[in-house]
């Protein structure tokens, strides 16, 4: 199935981005104009004369549905078109005379214009299961008026708000809805709106109450408390606020402010409220926490950078060269799990962009002045983001090999390059270090050879990281080594 954005462009009428952006953000909220009205709704654009095309349905999570089946990708033509030919000559809702017995569930079906910048882009069918018979609660009757105005600003082209939200936490039909009259007063609350502001202090009637200052005066933090009075005094005016949390005494709301600006009908304002107590105390807690782990990572690095200066020094010191170079080689170790503290430091996931990390150890080593000036090294391919587990023994064991490749491949000043290639092979990460130098020795065995770097580097591939190394001439017969590290599921690149 293709994605909405795809079924919008084939549309006659929806020609612009702006056309395009306005019936997507009308689908990303339209949940809550579904379960208001109690009503499935479909969207329908016009593919050539007379036939009308589904493109998207939503179903209400307040009342049983009317069309089980699914419509997107349905087409109407003739008889049963006539409504939408009505709705979009005329850009006014149009309800069809007789319900429809047709199928297993009897619904009456409205066609509401989709407006936008004064152009009918599409058309919103409601339709109402009719099976459900019952006298109508002051709740439903208030859901199915505020639904009327909503539709009636959809009509317009006033409905829905300029932004998406993000559906997963916005508040929804059931969690609690006060009604605001055009003087920003309550005329009705849901038992869940009143059981809400019940958690965060109010004592006294919220019906007949203006919201606006009540919600202030309960507010733990009085900068918050106004910013959520000044939210539903936009609404009450015509604007659309940003959702806001209104934290009281034991409880946090989640307040979303709507207008209700119908042509023609009375003036007032939707508040959706949600109680999001156990939500926020979770974020807070994970904050703290990676603020936490963050710090951690802070001071392992400065207490590695420590070690790494006192190592330095001490090198300084020795007038023994070999251990002089052994201690420069741990400063240079010590120095790369350092920058990779560094870069956990300063990210909220536990993961590590190797690329970044690499970019900043490659000139540490100097540009491997110290050991081979005329090597020169470039890196391919992109590592990609990895676990903290997984980035350490990998950075290490890459180090490792470009400076036994700097060190051991161009004797007496050769002039050469090393490559250090990244790879996916599926789920698995390949990392090849090839450089174009004088090769291995003909009685060479890596399996055997007891350097220190080599015996590090098998020991971090195969221990931590599960993998495989081989070591030999390149594999299209060129000059030179390479060392391929065989990594299985390093995961893909997170970017």
């Amino acid at each position: 199935m293709s994605s909405l954005y795809d079924r919008l462009t084939r549309a006659a009428g929806v020609t612009s981005p702006s056309l395009v952006d306005h019936v997507r953000r009308l689908v990303a909220d339209w949940q809550l104009l579904a379960d208001l009205s109690f009503a499935d709704l479909t969207l329908w654009v016009s593919v050539e004369s007379g036939v009308w095309w589904c493109v998207a349905q939503v179903r209400p999570l307040t009342a049983p549905t009317s069309q089980p089946e699914d419509l997107v990708g349905s087409e109407l033509r003739g008889v049963d078109a006539e409504p939408f030919v009505v709705a979009h000559r005329e850009g006014r809702p149009v309800t069809e005379g007789e319900p429809d017995w047709s199928g297993g569930t009897p619904r009456r079906r409205e066609v509401v214009p989709v407006r936008h910048d004064g152009v009918v882009v599409a058309l919103l069918a409601r339709d109402t299961n009719l099976a459900v018979t019952r006298s109508p609660s002051t709740l439903e009757l208030t859901y199915l008026d505020i639904a009327a105005d909503l539709c009636l600003m959809v009509s317009a082209g006033t409905f829905p708000p300029p932004k998406v939200l993000d559906a997963e936490i916005s508040p929804r039909v059931g969690d609690g809805l006060v009604r605001l009259d055009g003087a920003g007063r309550a005329v009705y609350a849901s038992p869940n709106a009143l059981s809400a502001y019940r958690r965060i202090g109010v004592t006294g009637d919220v019906v007949g109450a203006d919201l606006a200052p009540l919600s202030r005066e309960v507010a733990a933090d009085r900068m918050a408390g106004e910013t959520v009075a000044a939210g539903i005094r936009a609404a009450v005016a015509g604007r659309f606020p940003e959702p806001m949390d209104l934290e009281g005494s034991s409880a946090t709301l989640l307040v979303r402010a709507l207008p209700l600006q119908a042509p023609g009908g009375e003036e007032g304002a939707l508040v959706l409220v949600r109680d999001v107590t156990d939500v926020r105390r979770r974020d807070r807690a994970l904050l703290t926490k990676d603020a936490t782990i963050r710090e951690i990572h802070h001071r392992v690095k400065n207490n590695l950078q420590t070690v790494a200066a006192l190592l330095r020094l001490q090198a300084r010191r020795m007038t023994e060269p070999a251990a002089r170079a052994a201690l420069e080689e741990s400063v240079r170790r010590v120095a790369s799990i350092a920058i990779v503290h560094e870069t956990l430091a300063g990210s909220r996931e536990d993961v590590v962009d190797v690329d970044d990390v690499l970019d900043q150890v490659l000139p540490m080593l100097g540009d491997l002045a110290s050991v081979g000036p005329a090597a020169r090294t470039r890196r391919t391919g992109a590592f990609g983001e990895l676990p903290a587990a997984a980035a350490t023994p990998l950075v290490l064991a890459v180090t490792e090999l470009l400076h036994n490749a700097a060190e051991h491949a161009f004797p007496d000043g050769e002039t050469g390059t090393i490559e250090l290639r990244a790879e996916r092979d599926g789920d698995d990460l390949v990392v090849r270090v090839r450089d174009d130098g004088t090769g291995l020795p003909a009685d060479f065995d890596p399996a055997a050879s007891d350097g220190l770097g080599l015996q590090i580097v098998r020991t971090l591939v195969t221990s931590e990281l599960g993998g495989g190394l081989t070591m030999g001439p390149p594999a299209d017969g060129g000059a030179g080594t390479e060392v391929v590290l065989q990594l299985p599921g390093a995961g893909r690149p997170r970017r």
